[in-house]
């Protein structure tokens, strides 16, 4: 289940929103860094450096933070890559989405922490991250099925095994090692993806 906060950005004045960003932030890296049954509301608070009965105006739990966070990742990273991936040739929009997905873990590594710790904290949550990917995904290999250019393939199961690629890779080089993606690691991945591993 996914909790909502107490307020709104709309429904908050400047100040409001502000303090709101900085609780957010901070809980960033204290769940990014500490995992979230480790974290607490007083580390949060004093990351963003605000009163402890500050942070009970803006969110009603360390729960409904965590799924807030959660909930802006799953925005901003289908956005970063829609934004990157729509003005290139069909032919390359594959590998851009994957470029993209890259660069937006490499620079947001404690958002990508904590939805992997999302599988143990709320599988629902989880669940519902990865639909909305998904969901996302499978709009875009239709409209790329109308071209003609690729297999009639189920859609669906195409997009989590693309979706699993990104992610163990991801995982690998950027969250583990901290270092990019190497290009003849893309390459790998894009010439088993568009055409399989036999000869």
């Amino acid at each position: 289940m996914i909790h909502l906060s107490l307020k709104t950005e709309k429904e908050l004045t400047k100040k409001g929103l502000n303090t709101r960003r900085k609780l957010l932030k901070a809980a960033e890296k204290v769940f990014g860094t500490n995992g979230y049954f480790e974290a607490s509301i007083v580390e949060i608070t004093q990351g963003a450096n605000v009163a402890q009965g500050t942070f009970y105006k803006y969110f009603p739990s360390k729960k409904a933070i965590y799924d807030e966070l959660v909930q802006q990742m799953s925005r901003d990273l289908r956005l970063f890559i829609k934004q990157s991936i729509e003005k290139s040739p069909q032919i390359d929009v594959h590998r851009r989405g994957f470029e993209a997905f890259f660069e937006w873990v490499g620079e947001n590594r404690n958002l990508y922490s904590i939805v992997l710790q999302a599988v143990i904290v709320d599988k629902d949550l989880y669940r519902w991250y990865y639909e909305k990917l998904a969901n996302g995904y499978i709009r875009a290999l239709k409209e790329a099925h109308k071209t003609g250019e690729f297999k009639l393939l189920d859609h669906e199961a195409l997009a989590y095994s693309l979706m699993g690629i990104g992610q163990f890779i991801g995982m690998r080089w950027i969250y583990l090692e901290e270092e990019e993606v190497p290009k003849e690691v893309l390459d790998v991945a894009m010439e088993m993806a568009l055409h399989g591993i036999l000869k």
